[in-house]
């Protein structure tokens, strides 16, 4: 029998000592029947010189201001959830992380972590250091798995959540990209037009003194217009008009809650973001659920999921709810931002006490219905932007060659 020199978190705790075994994968399992999340298992004569080791290859990290991208975060924390689900030592996973990942960033981010887990400090609050990358959602998943035992299960929610939330995301943009490139095209082929070509048309036709047609003189006025002093005003106004407003919709309340309301109001995509919303906050709320967190800190949690002030309010609404004695159900009910749909789901969660599996189900029905949401928005998109492109283009075409159908007319 040999003697192993083990730290891990017990219950929420950081724990360490000596677990005698015939090898290193007999005491990795005796530990795992304690319900011990390992974070470091040696031999014990060789303990001293596994610190020194470790602490001389991590000694030539520097902390800068440098950003940790979110798909190094997604990676980061697939591979971590899989080697701690493999039963690996949490400190041997973050040596070997540390080394395989490329951001400079996120290497100093890992490093980091790894020393504070050394230094007997729980993993949860190692994340925590870091909330610009790892989100109270996160911490408290890390929290529910140490105090469970259960951390490779909690990691794994981890990964879900943060896998949908870059699908959400992406279809999102996927979905914006057309438009804005057919309208940006749109925008500069007419701006092209305005500038370099009706001119030249203005020259011929002043030439022939003929009487232009209304919408052909608008056109030229336009022209003229962005030619001169008005190009540029209509430029910066533009520019300045934007800053004005961002700046508006972010540090007034008032007109940042309006602005927010109207978003969820617009056609089509008023209804995809509502959409996008309600699943993200229900899988929060269903993973918080299963890992043991309390109702109301989940809804402050759920609360830091939305960039939407509005949604915002509505879920601090139900929180102040639940605070007096409210069902669930009864307090979605009473937030018009909810559909009746929601409600009905979380009153079936609420009835069978099973409401952890309810709010997951629930993401899972409006995830769908945000994919419909999607495809239906970019199947109408397109043949909308091809009649728009057409007719801006085309009606800038036919009012600029109109005055030669109409000598063509005369002469005829």
């Amino acid at each position: 029998m040999e003697s192993f020199s083990y730290k891990g978190i017990a219950e929420g705790k950081y724990v360490e000592g000596d677990v005698e075994a015939l090898n290193q994968e007999e005491a990795s399992h005796k530990l795992k029947e304690q319900k011990v999340i390992i974070t470091n298992l040696v031999k014990s004569k060789k303990k001293k010189d596994e610190v020194k080791a470790k602490s001389k290859k991590g000694g030539g990290f520097s902390f800068g201001k440098k950003k940790v991208k979110v798909e190094e975060i997604l990676i980061f924390s697939k591979q971590f959830a899989t080697m701690v689900k493999a039963g690996l030592p949490i400190l041997e996973v973050l040596s070997m992380l540390r080394d395989q990942l490329e951001g400079p960033a996120i290497k100093e981010v890992i490093e980091d972590i790894r020393k504070s887990l050394e230094g007997g400090v729980t993993l949860s609050k190692c994340f925590d250091k870091y909330p610009q990358y790892f989100d109270n959602v996160y911490v408290n998943l890390i929290k529910a798995g140490e105090a469970s035992g259960k951390l490779d299960v909690f990691l794994m929610k981890i990964v879900d959540s943060l896998e949908k939330k870059e699908k959400i995301k992406k279809k999102i943009k996927g979905a914006l990209m057309y438009p804005s490139i057919m309208f940006s095209v749109a925008i500069t082929v007419s701006a092209f037009m305005l500038v370099k070509v009706v001119p030249v048309f203005a020259k011929m036709y002043d030439g022939m003194g003929i009487a232009l047609p209304k919408p052909t003189a608008v056109i030229m006025s336009m022209s003229d217009f962005l030619r001169g002093t008005g190009g540029m005003l209509l430029l910066f106004g533009g520019v300045g008009g934007f800053f004005i407003f961002r700046y508006l919709t972010t540090k007034n309340a008032a007109i940042q809650y309006k602005w927010h309301k109207q978003v969820l109001k617009m056609p089509v995509f008023g209804d995809m973001i509502l959409k996008s919303l309600l699943a993200r906050i229900s899988l929060i709320l269903g993973n918080l659920s299963a890992a043991g967190v309390n109702l109301l800190e989940s809804l402050e949690i759920a609360k830091s999921v939305s960039n939407n002030v509005v949604v915002t309010e509505a879920l601090e609404n139900v929180k102040k709810g639940v605070f007096s004695g409210d069902t669930l159900t009864k307090l979605f009910l009473k937030e018009p931002l909810f559909p009746p749909t929601f409600s009905q789901l979380i009153s079936v969660g609420e009835q069978t006490g099973q409401l952890d599996e309810m709010f997951n189900s629930v993401a899972m029905y409006y995830e769908e219905e945000f994919d419909n949401s999607v495809d239906n928005m970019s199947s109408l998109i397109e043949p909308i932007m091809i009649v728009f492109m057409g007719i801006m283009i085309g009606g800038l075409m036919i009012a600029m060659y109109s005055p030669i159908f109409n000598v063509g007319a005369l002469i005829g």
